[in-house]
């Protein structure tokens, strides 16, 4: 019974970090990929007016560095957490069902948050670098 409490303690852990990391990440487009994507195609007024209407936005542009380390070792913990060694699911069908299932929707949750965690970082970073080297 010990076991089966200690299990459902760590995949609440798991998940909690999971979607740390995920609205973490979401952030960093929020600061770097979406302004990109809204000039581009012609919606930079509306990101104006979303800009000027949300002060949130402007300070995570402000802190994108912060945001980005902060949002990237949230995604390492919570890569870790899902795939350490030592890691079993309880003996019963049930609850094992349950962990088989958690553990399924984690590492989509996880997968997930690394590409937006890596749009948003070629977004704030590579974009313009790489925008210099093929003009």
């Amino acid at each position: 019974m010990m076991e089966d409490t200690q299990s459902n303690q760590q995949a609440g852990l798991e998940r909690g970090v999971g979607l740390a990391a995920l609205f973490t990440s979401l952030s960093t487009l929020f600061c770097c990929a979406l302004p990109i994507l809204f000039v581009t195609l012609g919606f930079g007024a509306s990101w104006a007016a979303l800009y000027a209407s949300i002060p949130a936005i402007g300070f995570i542009a402000q802190n994108k560095f912060w945001f980005f380390i902060f949002s990237g070792a949230l995604l390492a913990i919570a890569l870790f957490m899902l795939f350490r060694p030592g890691q079993s699911c309880p003996s019963d069908p049930k609850l094992a069902a349950l962990c088989a299932t958690t553990r399924r929707w984690n590492k989509r949750l996880i997968y997930v948050s690394m590409m937006v965690w890596l749009t948003g970082f070629v977004a704030a970073y590579l974009s313009v670098p790489l925008l210099n080297l093929f003009q």
